[in-house]
Formats: structure tokens, C-alpha cells, sequence
């Protein structure tokens, strides 16, 4: 610990800035300064919504291991990290080469009036589905089940699912059970591919997802499941398959698929995303308002 101390007193000791401080704030200096924080606050916000965010915290985690190592004077650790440095530069630029494109694409399709909703648009899903849809959704798995129709439902949660509804049909409307149903009818137009649910309804039908690559999934898994799969990996979506084989139904959660449940099963987990929903600041502060005000009526009865 002490010599954490001292490092640090170090450092500060021979800080300088590289650049000479200006004697006076002027008008361009506060032009600039609210641009970077413009930018480096959407940047944030398209890292938070994207899987970009797991990628993140592992770069910093990364990067607090070659500190440690610079404070404790690790330096065959600090020379390995050196030499791979220009490569990891790299692999950053490759491992993040889909969202990368995917912003370069979204300010291709901006106009100068459009930037102020750039990374905002795909925000995380704050309004979860109703117990009503929750309930419809399950009824109409297990229905589905019963006649061995097959079906493939993926439930967004915070991650942007945007691109995935693109390679499908818009549909916009409510869930309901005989929706899903009605869809994943045989030998209908919507029926292949998968739907795309948005809190309490269906964005999309039709659409394409990537399937996995995984060679732990079983062999007897057909393609729905292994696209199931393969969704659950590049986002934290929920996805349910109803096999048209055998009728069971399972779901995809972080990579990892659970075979045959049963619909209390299948329940438990979708309450458990449910309770995941962010609570919007306006609506806390407002139910904060009205607690007060409720207390201040009950006080005011006790005095009485």
C-alpha cells in the first residue's frame, strides 16, 4: 500500500501539462469544450447500448492490470504489453468492426439536423412487457407446442435488436397469443424466420438471426435452436423455440439454451427479465413526489 502511495505522489509530483494554459476562457474554448462532451456523452451511450459495453469493461480490466504492473515495476509484464501493443490496437478495431460500421452507417443516413439523435435512438428498452403479454406469450407457446408448430421469439432487452429487424417484415402491433399463433402458421408468409418482440409488441417478422458456432450445442438441436443460440450470444436477449419435432419448448439466455421446460419454468424466467425494466428518472422522482405528499397527509391526520 505504501508503495502505491508513493507512486502516486510521483506521478503528481512530476505532472506538467504539454500545453501552455490559455490566460482567458474564450468564447471558442466553450464551443469545443461542449462538443467533446457531446460526443463523449453519445459515445457512452452507444457503448452502454450495444454489446460494445461487455467488450469495454474487459479493456479496462485490462487496463488496471498494467497499472498495477507499472506501480509494483513488473517489467517483464510491462514488456510483453509493449510489444503487443500495436497489435492489440488492432484486434480492438477488428473486434469491434460491427458496431463500428453500424455508427458509420447511422451517420451516413443522418442529415446535420438528425445528429442530436445519434446513439439515442436505439436506447435500452426501458418499458418491459405486461404480465398480460407475458402470459399470451406463454399461452401461445404451449399451444403452438401442442400441434408441433414451430416458432422462433426473440424478446429484446437493452441491447438494440434494429439490425436484425431490418432483414425482416415490419408488423408493429400488440402481442397477443392468436398473433403469434396466426404467424407461425404453417405455410403462411410470416411463418419463417423470427419475431421480434419490443416490450408488449411484435416489431418484425420473417427475420434473419446468425446461428451459432458453438460445438458444445447438441447435434440433435435443429437450425431454430442454434440461431436461438447464436442471438443470445452477440445480445442479452431472451429467445423461445417451440421445436416443430417434438413440440417442446425451450429458451436462449447469455449462450446457453434450456431444453424442454415447462410453463412455470418458462414463467419464472420471463418475470425474472421483466424486474429486469430500468425505472425512467421522471417516474421515480414522481413517485417519490407522491410519497411525500402522501406522508404529509398522514401526519397531518395523526395530529389531529
Amino acid at each position: 500500500m505504501d508503495r502505491i502511495i508513493i507512486w502516486f505522489k510521483t506521478q503528481l509530483a512530476n505532472f506538467s501539462f504539454p500545453f501552455h494554459m490559455p490566460k482567458a476562457i474564450e468564447f471558442i474554448d466553450i464551443i469545443q469544450i461542449l462538443m467533446i462532451a457531446y460526443f463523449v456523452y453519445h459515445l457512452i451511450l452507444w457503448i452502454k447500448n450495444t454489446r460494445a459495453y461487455v467488450l469495454f469493461r474487459g479493456i479496462i480490466l485490462i487496463a488496471a492490470f498494467i497499472l498495477l504492473a507499472r506501480i509494483f515495476q513488473m517489467n517483464v509484464i510491462l514488456q510483453i504489453f509493449k510489444g503487443v501493443s500495436v497489435a492489440a490496437i488492432t484486434a480492438v478495431v477488428i473486434i469491434f468492426q460491427p458496431e463500428l460500421r453500424k455508427v458509420l452507417e447511422q451517420l451516413g443516413d443522418k442529415n446535420i439536423f438528425d445528429f442530436a439523435s445519434l446513439g439515442t435512438a436505439s436506447g435500452p428498452n426501458e418499458n418491459r412487457f405486461s404480465d398480460k403479454t407475458l402470459n399470451e406469450l406463454v399461452r401461445a407457446c404451449y399451444e403452438m407446442g401442442e400441434v408441433k408448430t414451430g416458432a422462433l421469439i426473440v424478446i429484446e432487452q437493452n441491447i438494440s435488436l434494429s439490425d436484425y429487424e431490418k432483414t425482416g417484415i415490419p408488423v408493429d402491433a400488440i402481442l397477443t397469443g392468436q398473433l403469434l399463433i396466426n404467424i407461425f402458421e404453417k405455410n403462411t408468409p410470416l411463418h419463417d424466420g423470427a419475431v421480434i418482440l419490443k416490450g408488449d409488441r411484435v416489431t418484425s417478422a420473417t427475420c434473419y438471426l446468425p446461428l451459432s458456432e458453438s460445438m458444445a450445442l447438441s447435434k440433435d438441436l435443429g437450425t431454430r435452436h442454434r440461431a436461438a443460440v447464436g442471438i443470445s450470444e452477440v445480445s442479452d436477449s431472451l429467445t423461445i423455440v417451440v421445436s416443430e419435432e417434438t413440440g417442446n419448448v425451450s429458451y436462449a439466455l447469455n449462450g446457453e439454451i434450456t431444453t424442454s421446460v415447462n410453463p412455470n419454468e418458462l414463467r419464472e424466467q420471463l418475470h425474472k427479465i421483466q424486474k429486469l425494466a430500468v425505472t425512467p428518472e421522471s417516474t421515480r422522482i414522481k413517485h417519490w413526489k407522491e410519497r411525500v405528499k402522501h406522508e404529509k397527509k398522514h401526519v397531518k391526520k395523526t395530529d389531529k
